[in-house]
């Protein structure tokens, strides 16, 4: 059934009105507690052949300009955003087998991790910390963000391209293949054994790893 315009219009107002994306049951709680979902799906509708979308990532809605017109409102000024092999390494780890801790990244990349890498990540919005890992030692894990869904134009995650896909476009090279593949085998055992993987002992404290390099 469809929603009432009254809540079609409240609902639409509520999203607009936020300095940030909100859940359905962030809407709802604005709106007395009510029933947002069908007007969330109008509302969707509604604004498909539009200059702006209702668009959700993750659990979140929020409007953004149609795709087609991103390109009119661009600044003179972009800021270019490169990331380094490491940090694209560990930024595939992560979004493929999130939470992850640094110690998985490394076991997964056979080379230690730079502190500094992760930084990068998550100044830039994509990374986030998700909680510690209830084994000894109890290491930080890491997830991605609503901002890297939606940077990359994704609903959710499983909506990440498989290796088949990255190759067929040609956005992978040799090293970036063998990349993805063990971060994607890696998720594949982590769900079938529905276990933590063993957490691997921190760098020493003054950032020197045992073999000598970092990245």
């Amino acid at each position: 059934m469809s929603a009432p315009d009254d809540i079609v219009r409240a609902v639409e107002a509520a999203v607009f009105a936020s300095e940030q994306p909100m859940t359905a049951e962030q809407i709802s709680a604005h709106l007395e507690g009510a029933d947002v979902k069908d007007a969330l799906a109008r509302l969707q509708d509604d604004y498909a052949e539009r200059g702006i979308h209702l668009v959700q990532r993750g659990k979140s809605w929020h409007f953004e300009t149609a795709p087609d017109l991103a390109h009119l409102l661009r600044r003179e000024r972009e800021q270019v955003r490169r990331l380094s092999r490491a940090a694209t390494e560990v930024l595939a780890i992560i979004a493929y087998q999130e939470p992850v801790s640094r110690a998985e990244i490394e076991a997964i990349r056979g080379v230690q991790t730079a502190k500094g890498t992760l930084d990068v990540l998550m100044e830039a919005g994509w990374v986030r910390v998700a909680g510690r890992r209830e084994v000894p030692g109890r290491p930080v894990i890491y997830a991605t963000t609503p901002d890297f869904l939606a940077h990359f134009g994704l609903k959710t995650r499983k909506e990440l391209p498989g290796i088949d896909e990255l190759r067929a476009a040609g956005l992978l090279d040799p090293v970036d293949d063998e990349m993805v593949e063990l971060a994607l085998s890696a998720s594949s055992q982590d769900a079938e054994q529905n276990q933590a993987p063993a957490c691997e002992p921190e760098a020493p404290s003054d950032g020197t790893p045992p073999d000598g390099s970092a990245e």
